[in-house]
């Protein structure tokens, strides 16, 4: 299985020959580089999911990397499930790009690097050891970031990949810390010779703090998401679905690897930190979302509040292990889990819709958006899928993972110390809080963007995108659809994971009658998909036919409901700004330091009336600008190194080699 990985990646990283080929090949270039990388994931795929079924794990060692360990790859139900997870969203970007490509701009801009990224976020899966996993790590960043500054001539794009770049930086520097305090003296870099290592529980904390900035910054927690918003707007469509929905869970995979792995025996207030951080990054997430007025710039937002969620589950099970409740352990770590495959699913087909709509409109102000509901009514559809899913209704997938989420909360009575069982109640009102908010959100990028009539020229011209398109949106639907009506079987997929980094998994689910779902005992707790899709169905198909049936065939048209304004003018509707005002005057002072500035002319005066609302990034604005202004002072003052005799540079070398060498020396 390995072999044909390797093939397979390999392949991808030739695919990238395809962008400097494209001046002379044109549309056939990117067929070939989406096409080829298509086939390529549909291999990684199915390697994936072979993996994740097969409990024992398939090792390989390559005589290349450091010379004293080479370079070892693993295959395990972990790397499993998350190659299966990347390379399912691998494959619906690839098919979306042969249509996307071919009216894009600059194509060969992409065709060289979207293939290679692909190939390095499954390398960072199969690494055994730090040196291929930083390596992986690494370039599947650099990679990304050509992608994000694909259109560079843009300042605004430029702005975003300069940020992405120095985050990246610096969570590579902080997984790069964390392997080596785990290494230890003894320089055992190989996964397997960490595990067996055991470090003391201030090292094993400590590489958990580094691990949570490294990880947690490719995934986007708050405060390390200060990247995310601007670097997934700035990428082509296709390339922002893979970012936000396959990349962030590459970094969750670094965290679950490391932590629960690589790392044996956590703390009980590690799932307090974790838990914490996991319900900040949920609430802020999505209280940002609701303020953008830019599609893309929002869905990055979300992906934000997703990752908390992700994070939510993954610091209960961290608490519940802790414990010792291996059952309750399993059951948050699950829950985690399918919310990683669930907002794969359908954040990439958001994304998808969103890039559709870009590409017909070549907008992405809600405000600038409007009544394409009539004109891209296939888009229309998959975004209400993909929207109504987001938003945790059933019976669709993203109902599912929350709900084993808020199971997992609901056994925190269990937990014996009194501040997790404080933490946890707080953190689920948070969750339910998320959920509602979240809720609001896309009921307003929905109704913004597809309801209501056209607010520009653009819009009132739009048309349906092209079937390769619709296909990659129609299949993401569908699969969101699946999930949410059999999660009995995608539960089942996942027990040798959690057999594998808890020592338990749930109890077999597709034994149960009507594809149920029993997490905890059947007299607790229960969700039936397939029961509850089919009353929905029938709910909905009895009143239509009767309607249809009884109802007068005769038609009458009439004027449309004007809320007492007569004027047909599209700015009289309601606008993303008024939708999200609510929300804002309730957490704007708290959460943004939202100003609202009015300029009412007297009467008689005929300038126009102003209305204009301020928001502040607190993380930005609090953390970052200060860090960087900081550094800029500090590399002011040390501007004249550059101007040293070759006497004192050659003085500073042997200085710091001297400290150096007594710092190992008082490691060891």
């Amino acid at each position: 299985m390995l072999f044909a990985a390797a093939a397979a990646i390999a392949l991808l990283l030739l695919l990238g020959l395809a962008g400097p080929l494209h001046a002379r090949l044109g549309w056939r270039a990117g067929t070939i580089a989406y096409g080829g990388a298509g086939v390529c994931c549909a291999i990684l795929l199915a390697v994936g999911l072979a993996g994740l079924i097969d409990a024992n794990p398939v090792l390989a060692t390559l005589p290349v990397g450091l010379s004293w360990i080479g370079a070892h790859f693993r295959l395990d139900p972990l790397s499993g499930f998350f190659m299966a997870v990347v390379d399912l969203g691998g494959l619906m970007a690839s098919l979306y790009g042969l249509g996307y490509g071919r009216h894009a701009e600059d194509p060969g801009r992409v065709l060289a690097f979207f293939p290679p990224f692909l190939g390095a976020m499954n390398m960072v899966l199969l690494a055994d050891d730090a040196f291929v996993f930083l390596l992986s790590w690494e370039f599947m960043s650099l990679s990304s970031w050509l992608l994000v500054v694909a259109h560079h001539r843009e300042a605004e794009n430029r702005h975003a990949g300069y940020v992405y770049l120095v985050m990246a930086g610096c969570g590579t520097f902080a997984l790069l810390l964390a392997f080596g305090v785990l290494a230890g003296a003894d320089g055992g870099y190989a996964f397997g010779a960490i595990r067996a290592s055991a470090p003391s529980a201030g090292l094993a904390t400590l590489a958990l703090l580094l691990a949570l900035l490294g990880a947690g910054s490719k995934a986007g927690l708050v405060p390390l998401h200060a990247w995310l918003p601007l670097a997934h707007p700035a990428a082509p469509s296709h390339v922002s679905a893979l970012m936000s929905g396959v990349m962030t869970k590459v970094a969750v995979y670094g965290f679950v690897r490391i932590v629960f792995d690589l790392i044996a025996g956590p703390a009980w207030w590690w799932g307090l930190v974790v838990l914490s951080v996991g319900g900040l990054t949920a609430v802020s997430g999505v209280l940002y979302a609701l303020m953008q007025q830019d599609l893309k710039k929002l869905l990055a937002y979300s992906t934000v509040e997703n990752i908390g969620i992700v994070f939510i589950g993954l610091g209960l099970s961290l608490a519940f292990q802790a414990q010792g409740r291996a059952g309750a352990a399993a059951l948050g770590l699950v829950a985690a889990l399918m919310h990683v495959l669930c907002h794969s699913l359908f954040k990439s087909l958001l994304f998808f819709g969103a890039g559709a709509v870009l590409a017909q409109t070549g907008q992405r102000d809600l405000d600038r958006l409007g009544g394409l509901i009539h004109r891209m009514p296939l888009t229309a559809l998959f975004f209400l899928v993909g929207s109504a899913a987001i938003a945790a209704l059933p019976p669709l997938n993203g109902f599912v993972s929350e709900w084993l989420t808020f199971q997992a909360i609901l056994l925190s009575p269990q937990l014996p110390d009194w501040a997790l069982r404080l933490t946890v109640p707080a953190v689920g009102a948070i969750l339910a809080l998320a959920a509602a908010l979240a809720a609001t959100c896309f009921v307003r990028a929905f109704g913004i963007v597809f309801l209501g009539r056209p607010r520009s020229p653009e819009a009132a011209a739009a048309r349906e995108t092209d079937r390769w398109q619709v296909w990659a949106m129609g299949t993401l639907a569908c699969l969101c659809l699946v999930v949410g009506v059999m999660p009995a079987l995608f539960v089942d997929l996942l027990a040798p994971v959690s057999k594998m980094l808890v020592g338990k998994s749930l109890d077999h689910q597709l034994v149960l009658p009507w594809l149920s779902l029993v997490p905890i005992a059947e007299a607790r707790s229960s969700y039936n998909g397939l029961l509850l899709a089919l009353f929905i169905g029938l709910s909905a198909l009895l009143p239509a036919l009767a309607i249809r049936r009884f109802a007068s065939s005769a038609s009458r048209r009439g004027a449309i409901w004007d809320c007492g304004t007569p004027a047909t003018d599209p700015a009289t509707q309601y606008s993303a700004g008024s939708f999200a005002q609510p929300i804002r005057r309730v957490f704007g002072a708290m959460a943004f330091r939202a100003r609202e500035e009015v300029e009412m002319p007297l009467p008689g005066d005929m300038r126009p009336a102003r209305f204009r609302v301020t928001l502040t990034d607190l993380a930005w604005d609090g953390l970052y600008m200060p860090v960087a202004r900081g550094v800029g002072a500090v590399a002011d003052r040390l501007n004249y190194l550059q101007f040293l005799t070759i006497r004192r540079y050659l003085s500073l070398v042997f200085g710091a080699l001297v400290l150096l060498l007594m710092g190992l020396a008082i490691w060891q």
